[in-house]
């Protein structure tokens, strides 16, 4: 169907000439009044409208105006009302319609899928195919085929119904965008013709205004062209002869020349001067390779001057210490330290260097190289001393005790290094190490040097005629290292010169960016940076000194436990004043060579005491118990406990003048020497010291040995200095020969102490053992009668007793002088738990002893108990009238006489204290024991009863001269039972 608009606006229709059903003709009537929404669809003819209008006829006013009321128009209210409301209800309804055909878009087309057949609705529908065509047409007759095709033509209907439906509800939208795009073509062709105009009005103004004006301004860029072109000729010319005076520079090394050249290039190179100059394009290539070259220079330079310019200490060393290891040399020893002229030559001489390592950031690079070789050069010059050394130091004689213990060919070949430090004796192995102190003390105090100029350099720079090089240079190395972290944090390495140029820019801008990257911290990063690679290369000369001397103390650390106090005294302290110069020196401590060197000295206390305990035990096991003389030196021991101070101080300044006149020749026992401080004064002293000091106490305990030994084995041949008695705190007290040698021991372990303060809890807990084992091998030998199978002994006595007593009286006497001795280098934090180890010590010394006591006192009760048992026969022969002896019994003369040989033996051994404590109790059970017995006596005639009082007047008679400490406050003295049994059996006779 085709919509044509008639000349009043209103469509008109077009049906179709074919014959339709009479709902299809009412369709297409619908939709020819429907389509233009600009047509008035109330005048269109619906069938069912056909009301007439109303004839109105002219009213002819009767009243005047303002008469009119609402009554005066009811008559045309009423003629009208039907066709009004009827007019109402189509509005409403057409109202209606439209909202809901709105709002039903879409929904008609669903509508006719419902009714359709979806078979007519494929995309692939084809009425020629056959399956297609029976499935739309199956019809078998003439009747069949008229149905189908009312069929279809009804389907037809109802989709150009819908459609109809559907384009109507869309027409108004579409009208409308016709009529908006017809208004915009009118606009368009408005504006093209403006544009027209302003067109023409442009030319004519270029043509009379702007031609002339444009001429002078194209003059005026030639000529600021042609400028421009001077210019880039002349920067052309004054950058190739910048590169030639850059290859004579850095050709003859003259680095800071150079710099300042590379500054300029690499400010012409960072702006955009030399941008599009195809001559140039290597320049930066050039620059970089020159900065490297410089580099190279400036870091040889500093390797030179900071480890090869040395000179020849280490030579002059090595000869200095051969000539002492062959024959014994005086002379002045080997100067390591910088006299102030010396520093100031070499700081001018490491200022420039540094300046222009700081400048291209390289020196935090160079300081780790130079690490890696002071280190490497180092262990270099130990390995040469050693290599040196060994041949001249293996020759020498070895030491009586401990030669037996190492082999050497007669030239020192065939073994091994370590076979060969182990052949040493410990003289020649001081030596060595002697000679490796002075090495090692002159690498690192160049080092330390070194260390303190560029310290100097970098922070003590004021007023000096370099502070404002040094600063610019610190700022420019900072930035460039930034910038070179910066680039290795993105993944990529870029050039040198890309950090100087991203430099210069981070400079031409201050202000820009966080505080973080402020050029003032920049500056103290990269100081920092500087100092702590500066103090990473002297402390990794020293950890290297210290693993190379720990290495050596490794390949002997088997022989060092076994040697003497004062051979490994020697060792120990020049290891120690090793530790404490070097650690000076880099203000590092040295863990690891600490380490070894308390594994050593632990090993070495181990061992002696292992040793000590080993003999003390054979002593103790071979002792008869005898009673023997004590030489001088034991005494001194004694006197040396019970005055600190002697042991503390007064012992040093006695080994260390001693030492003067036995060590005055070896020169070559050198010391740690301050970093600051001379070191021919003080390089001999620290050793000789502790080796002096070492040997006087080791040369008095060997003569406390062997006068203690001649004792021993003849002690009738004992010394001239020689006491019967051991003085102890105003108390004499008689010793054996395992008692003396205990003593030694105690001495040598407080040697220890001293010498080795670092092991003191160490010393002070093997001096715990060993009391605690003397103690109970003591008490098992004696008290519990073992000596009778260990040492042949054929009863305990009571002289073994008592002397037995004495010693451990002995002990328990010295153990607080030994434990405040002792206790002068244990750390506070153990003193309490060690304090109560002695305290107990000391308790089990006071027990034994008492022990001992009251075995003696049993002994005599066992005594008095036998004879007791043979009392009631030597009474019936008092009761014979021929039994006539004046003197008393058997019984009482038995008794006296042995209770007589105790008080003798006691009273020569043991302490009068300790005799009238024995003797008190002893009494007592004379008392008891003996009253009792004659109380239960019969005693029927007068010569037993004159028999009886002689036995106990004898038997009181002894009993009052044993020694008393008079607890009874009576006149008689011991006065008992057995005194009151006489009284009350004998009566005036007795008194």
């Amino acid at each position: 169907m085709d919509l044509q608009p008639s000349p009043s606006g209103r469509s008109s229709t077009v049906g179709r000439t074919s014959s339709f059903s009479v709902a299809d003709s009412g369709g297409q009537t619908l939709s020819s009044v429907l389509n233009n929404p600009h047509a008035g669809k109330l005048e269109a003819s619906w069938g069912w409208w056909s009301v007439a209008p109303p004839e109105f006829t002219p009213l002819t006013s009767t009243k005047a105006a303002c008469d009119l009321t609402r009554s005066d128009f009811q008559s045309y209210v009423s003629s009208i009302s039907d066709s009004y409301y009827r007019f109402e209800d189509i509005r409403n309804h057409t109202t209606k319609e439209q909202t809901l055909d709105v709002d039903n878009i879409g929904e008609a087309l669903v509508a006719c899928l419902r009714e359709v057949p979806a078979l007519y609705f494929k995309e692939d529908f084809a009425l020629e195919d056959g399956g297609t065509f029976r499935a739309a047409c199956p019809f078998t007759d003439v009747s069949e085929n008229i149905i189908l095709q009312e069929k279809l033509s009804h389907y037809l209907d109802v989709v150009e119904l819908h459609l109809v439906k559907e384009i109507s509800l869309r027409s108004n939208s579409f009208f409308e965008a016709q009529g908006q795009l017809q208004d915009l073509n009118v606009k368009i062709v408005e504006g093209c013709n403006r544009i027209r105009d302003l067109k023409e009005t442009i030319r004519l103004v270029d043509t009379d205004l702007v031609d002339s004006a444009r001429q002078i301004q194209e003059l005026n860029a030639s000529r600021t062209n042609l400028l421009a072109l001077q210019h880039k000729l002349k920067l052309i010319l004054s950058v190739n002869q910048a590169l030639s005076a850059l290859k004579l520079l850095v050709a003859s090394s003259e680095c800071a020349g150079a710099l300042d050249i590379i500054d300029d290039l690499q400010h012409l190179l960072d702006g955009d001067e030399l941008s599009g100059l195809h001559c140039f394009r290597h320049l930066r290539d050039h620059v970089v390779t020159s900065i490297d070259s410089i580099n190279s220079i400036l870091s040889a330079e500093f390797m030179r001057a900071s480890i090869h310019d040395k000179g020849d200490k280490d030579s002059v060393i090595l000869l200095k210490a051969k000539a002492r290891a062959s024959i014994s040399l005086n002379g002045e020893d080997v100067g390591v330290n910088l006299d102030e002229e010396e520093t100031t030559n070499f700081r001018d001489r490491l200022l420039p260097l540094i300046i222009g390592l700081l400048r291209t950031a390289k020196l935090p690079f160079v300081l780790r190289t130079y690490r890696d070789t002071l280190t490497a050069d180092m262990k270099t010059a130990i390995k040469t001393a050693v290599a040196e050394l060994l041949p001249v130091l293996v020759g020498q004689p070895l030491e009586s005790d401990m030669g037996a213990e190492r082999t050497v060919d007669a030239d020192g070949g065939g073994l091994s290094l370590a076979s060969k430090l182990r052949s040493l004796s410990s003289g020649s192995f001081v030596q060595l190490l002697a000679a490796i102190f002075k090495i090692v003390q002159a690498h690192l105090v160049r080092a330390a040097e070194v260390k303190r100029a560029i310290e100097w350099v970098m922070c003590n720079l004021d007023g000096h005629y370099a502070a404002d090089s040094v600063a610019a240079a610190i700022a420019l190395g900072a930035m460039v290292a930034e910038s070179s972290q910066e680039s290795n944090g993105q993944g990529g390495a870029l050039p040198l010169s890309a950090s100087l140029r991203s430099t210069s820019k981070v400079l031409s801008s201050p202000g820009k960016g966080s505080d973080a990257i402020s050029p003032s911290n920049l500056s103290k990063n990269f100081r920092a940076d500087v100092l702590r690679e500066n103090a990473e290369a002297v402390f990794a000369a020293c950890d290297a000194a210290h693993g190379r001397w720990a290495k050596l103390l490794g390949v002997r650390a088997l022989l060092h436990p076994k040697l003497r106090l004062q051979d490994f005294l020697s060792i120990y302290n020049i290891t120690q004043e090793f530790i404490t110069s070097t650690e000076k020196i880099g203000g590092r401590l040295g863990y690891s060579i600490r380490g070894t060197l308390q594994s050593q000295a632990k090993s070495f206390v181990d061992f002696q005491h292992e040793s000590r305990m080993t003999k003390i035990r054979a002593v103790l096991d071979q002792e008869t118990w005898v009673e023997v003389d004590v030489p001088d030196e034991f005494q001194a021991i004694v006197s040396s406990l019970f005055d600190s101070e002697a042991i503390v101080s007064g012992s040093k300044d006695n080994a260390e003048s001693n030492m003067t006149e036995s060590y005055s020749n070896e020169g070559s026992q050198v010391g740690p020497v301050a970093q600051n401080e001379p070191t021919d004064s003080s390089s001999t002293t620290a050793v000789n010291a502790a080796q002096g000091k070492a040997e006087v106490i080791e040369r008095k305990k060997s003569d406390a040995v062997t006068s203690s030994q001649s004792n021993n084995s003849n002690t009738k041949e004992r010394g001239k200095n020689a006491t019967q008695t051991l003085e102890c705190g105003g108390v004499s007290y008689h010793m054996v020969n395992c008692g003396l040698i205990l003593l030694k021991m105690l001495s040598e372990y407080i040697d220890m102490n001293h010498l080795l303060p670092a092991l003191s809890l160490e010393v002070v807990h093997r001096v715990v053992e060993i009391l605690k084992f003397f103690n109970t091998r003591t008490c098992q030998l004696v008290l519990g009668a073992g000596a009778m199978q260990v040492s042949g002994l054929k009863s305990i006595t009571s002289k073994h007793l008592a002397l037995a007593s004495q010693v451990i009286s002995f002990i328990y006497a010295i153990i607080p002088e030994l434990r405040q001795i002792l206790f002068l280098k244990v750390p506070e934090p153990r003193k309490s738990l060690l304090l109560s180890e002695f305290d107990r010590v000391a308790q089990d010394y006071k027990v034994h002893r008492d022990e001992i006591h009251t075995k003696l006192v049993q002994i005599m009760r066992e005594r008095l108990l036998v004879h007791l048992r043979g009392l009631p026969q030597i009474v019936e022969s008092w009761n014979r009238p021929e039994e006539a002896d004046p003197q008393p019994s058997q019984f009482a003369r038995s008794l006296t006489k042995e209770v007589g040989f105790l008080q003798r033996v006691l009273s020569r051994t043991l302490h009068e204290v300790d005799v009238q404590a024995i003797f008190r109790q002893v009494v007592v059970i004379f008392h008891s024991q003996i009253s009792d017995a004659f109380s239960r006596l019969e005693i029927s005639t007068p010569q037993a009863k004159d028999r009886l009082y002689r036995d106990v007047t004898h038997i009181l008679g002894c009993i009052r001269s044993l020694p008393s400490d008079n607890s009874n406050n009576s006149a008689t003295p011991n006065w008992g039972q057995l005194d009151e049994f006489l009284a009350q059996r004998f009566g005036a006779e007795a008194s």
